[in-house]
């Protein structure tokens, strides 16, 4: 893994982060974003490699925190896996972290399979796919 270093002021999205706000630049092929480290993937995996290959790259499949998180990408019409996965013991959708999907992000589809891993679109919609279909995948880090 590439050493983090501080960067300059970059206006949008880029692979420099803001200095001075505690911000440091992203391994290569990262997109830097509001002090978070973005990989968006153009290969094709499952849910669990996708998982998989975020794990190994220090970072975790999209937790979204905000509407506007990925304005950077509203153009993209592809789905992407994030991770969000139903919790049995919860009865409820859950990020990686274990915390709840709150239900005014983004308008969640109904009836939605349980048994079924979360994709996104940028344009802020949200879909249910069976796991193990391949599709892009977004991975994010978070740098303070």
């Amino acid at each position: 893994m590439a050493a983090l270093t501080k960067q300059s002021v970059q206006p949008g999205p880029s692979t420099d982060l803001q200095e001075g706000s505690g911000c440091y630049s992203c391994q290569e092929k990262w997109i830097g974003y509001q002090c978070n480290c973005y990989f968006i993937s153009d290969d094709l995996k499952t849910w669990k490699d996708s998982w998989d290959f975020c794990v190994s790259h220090n970072s975790s499949l999209l937790q979204i925190q905000t509407r506007n998180e990925l304005d950077f990408m509203k153009f993209s019409t592809s789905f992407y896996w994030i991770g969000i996965s139903y919790g049995e013991e919860h009865d409820a959708w859950l990020w990686e972290n274990k915390s709840t999907l709150s239900q005014d992000l983004f308008p969640f589809p109904k009836p939605v399979n349980p048994k079924n891993c979360m994709m996104y679109s940028p344009r802020g919609s949200i879909l249910d796919g069976h796991c193990g279909k391949k599709f892009r995948y977004i991975c994010k880090q978070q740098l303070i």
